[in-house]
């Protein structure tokens, strides 16, 4: 039995400060890795942990996400620099969501930028970024930090979410406004200071609590004994994954390859491609990719990323898509799907050829079905449709409506 002490080849992946209380939560065992830690894919079932989102609350750990503490004279300028969104307009105590390109214009990652104060902020990424973000620091006056050991991090989401916290005594947490922060604490006066950001991904109501390691079990606990009267549930990687299909939100290494990892030309991928053009700030000055970016608006992409309606019940995972049935003529790919409970739609994301990107327009996804270990090949007809899918008001009103 491996032991704390033990080396870190026999024991590879870091536990987060929640792993306790998530191992005896746990009924299946079905832990992945995400980011050098090992979390939770399925607490007990999908479909329990994917109705705790959309109908009570779900508690989900984000400590593995890569943290950075960005401060000094030149913050504001090396994140202008660094992200294609306007950083100046990024008011203290506001929550940005951005992405950065390399010098061709392709996506590094995506992540929030936390304003703090107004010479400190915080990064949240996906992936580690620590020599990108040094290298393009030079000349600035800035110190960068990896601070992901430092903070423990929970996803609180769902329509009971917010009735919850102020159950706990988080006083005038119904105040908070999507995409701004707070700092809190569990009611009485020795409670652990807690930052509460209105984010997540889920599209729809929710919170993050950010806090000290030290405080993380008793976080956890005060949350799960409160929040049996609320529906609280756990949840893994597999039931968030439906929810942020069903909200239109890009999964890393799932609908795009980091520019910086991908070892195949045409691999990689622009805003503009992935429907995020509305990040891109042209008139901040320059950043990095901006001509590139510039380039590309002026003739246009030859692909975006769009929302698929697919006909029946089986979902196109990984589909190529064709312009008709008898699949002639390739169209695009999926890259994610799934059945949405909610919506009771079969939802896909998918990169698609320019000719058939307008809303209504047609594709033919050819599925693999296997029945019993047979294989059965399938041509369903897809629709083209806006994202998001589901965008419950919830979401964005303030004070949130009470369940």
């Amino acid at each position: 039995m491996l032991t704390e002490s033990e080396p870190y080849y026999r024991q590879p992946l870091l536990k987060t400060p929640f792993h306790e209380q998530a191992r005896a939560a746990s009924q299946v065992d079905a832990f992945i890795p995400w980011s050098g830690y090992t979390t939770v894919d399925v607490f007990s079932s999908i479909e329990q942990e994917y109705f705790a989102i959309r109908n009570s609350c779900s508690l989900y750990d984000i400590t593995p996400m890569i943290k950075y503490r960005i401060g000094g004279p030149d913050a504001a300028r090396f994140l202008n620099r660094l992200t294609t969104r306007d950083i100046d307009r990024l008011a203290p105590g506001r929550v940005q969501y951005n992405v950065w390109c390399d010098d061709d214009g392709q996506i590094i990652d995506d992540g929030t930028v936390f304003r703090l104060d107004a010479d400190e902020y915080r990064l949240c990424t996906a992936e580690r970024q620590l020599d990108w973000l040094h290298a393009s620091a030079i000349g600035f006056d800035v110190a960068i930090t990896e601070i992901t050991d430092e903070i423990a991090a929970l996803s609180l989401q769902g329509p009971t979410s917010c009735a919850l916290l102020k159950a706990l005594g988080v006083a005038g947490i119904e105040r908070l406004k999507p995409f701004e922060l707070g700092h809190f604490a569990l009611g009485a006066a020795a409670a652990p200071p807690l930052m509460i950001s209105r984010t997540g991904f889920t599209g729809d109501l929710g919170y993050e609590l950010w806090m000290r390691p030290e405080d993380a079990a008793g976080v956890w606990d005060a949350l799960m004994m409160t929040g049996q009267g609320y529906g609280l549930r756990p949840i893994g990687s597999r039931a968030l994954n439906i929810a942020r299909l069903e909200a239109g939100f890009l999964q890393p290494n799932a609908d795009f390859v980091s520019a910086a990892h991908a070892q195949r030309s045409g691999t990689t991928r622009s805003p503009l491609e992935l429907g995020l053009g509305w990040l891109v700030d042209f008139e901040k000055g320059h950043f990095t990719g901006r001509r590139a970016l510039l380039a590309e608006q002026r003739r246009g992409p030859r692909r975006c990323l769009v929302g698929l309606d697919v006909a029946g019940n089986k979902p196109a995972h990984n589909a190529l898509l064709y312009t008709d049935r008898r699949g002639r003529v390739q169209a695009g790919s999926v890259t994610s799907a799934a059945w949405s409970p909610t919506c009771k739609r079969n939802l896909a994301l998918a990169m698609v050829d320019v000719p058939y990107l307008d809303d209504g327009a047609a594709v033919w996804a050819e599925i693999y079905l296997n029945r019993e270990l047979v294989w059965q090949r399938r041509m369903v007809r897809a629709q083209v449709v806006k994202r998001p899918f589901y965008a419950p008001a919830r979401r964005r009103a303030t004070p949130p409506p009470e369940f």
